[in-house]
């Protein structure tokens, strides 16, 4: 289940299945791609990506794993929805991510996270290869070598390794993760929206608009 709840200009989307630690099944993908596509409509600035409880995502749900979630092409249609949001996304994550989830969270432009969340993508072990924007996105934030501990070496990183290795961006204490997503999202919710919009394609190399 995917639960919207708008902040002026700012969307929040967040996870709401803690009792299966917000396992997506492919349904809960498709909510989550059609509520990004929907926030981008609507006019949102920002749009932060939680979720409840004290996990973010356990990733796929491994009931839908053994009937061909893994390779379903619903996880890279999410993550190009996040890269391509006429806005500022942050993953606001309240604990641990694996796998597809990794993904999903390595598509916003910002990342914070909670202190002892661990971020892991065992697609080794697994047998799964990543969705196909993954490891460039990964390489781009950590490097190739340390992309390879992860994803090749199957790496469990905690927050304080995630942190100096460039994966997230700050750790929040849990009680005030929102206000920092939201304080995060404070200049580009008071400017406009088209600035808003093309500040944000130079951020992520997609444009080379001069300033006027």
């Amino acid at each position: 289940m995917i639960k919207a709840e708008d902040r002026g200009a700012c969307r929040i989307l967040r996870l709401a299945r803690p009792e299966k630690a917000n396992a997506l099944t492919a349904a809960m993908l498709r909510d989550l791609c059609r509520a990004i596509a929907s926030a981008a409509t609507a006019g949102a600035k920002a749009l932060v990506l939680t979720g409840e409880g004290r996990v973010f995502s356990a990733g796929a749900d491994l009931e839908e794993m053994a009937t061909g979630l893994g390779s379903d092409p619903i996880w890279e249609e999410v993550t190009m929805a996040l890269a391509r949001f006429p806005g500022l996304t942050i993953a606001a994550l309240n604990g641990t991510l694996a796998g597809g989830a990794t993904g999903v969270a390595l598509a916003c432009d910002i990342r914070i996270a909670v202190p002892g969340a661990q971020f892991f993508y065992p697609v080794m072990r697994l047998g799964y290869l990543p969705q196909p924007s993954d490891p460039a996105r990964l390489t781009a934030l950590v490097g190739p070598g340390r992309a390879r501990m992860i994803l090749l070496a199957g790496q469990r990183i905690g927050t304080d390794e995630a942190l100096a290795w460039g994966l997230i961006d700050r750790i929040i204490p849990p009680d005030s993760l929102m206000d920092s997503a939201l304080a995060l999202a404070a200049d580009a919710l008071a400017a406009d929206q088209g600035h808003v919009a093309g500040l944000v394609r130079m951020a992520r190399g997609e444009t080379h608009d001069k300033q006027l």
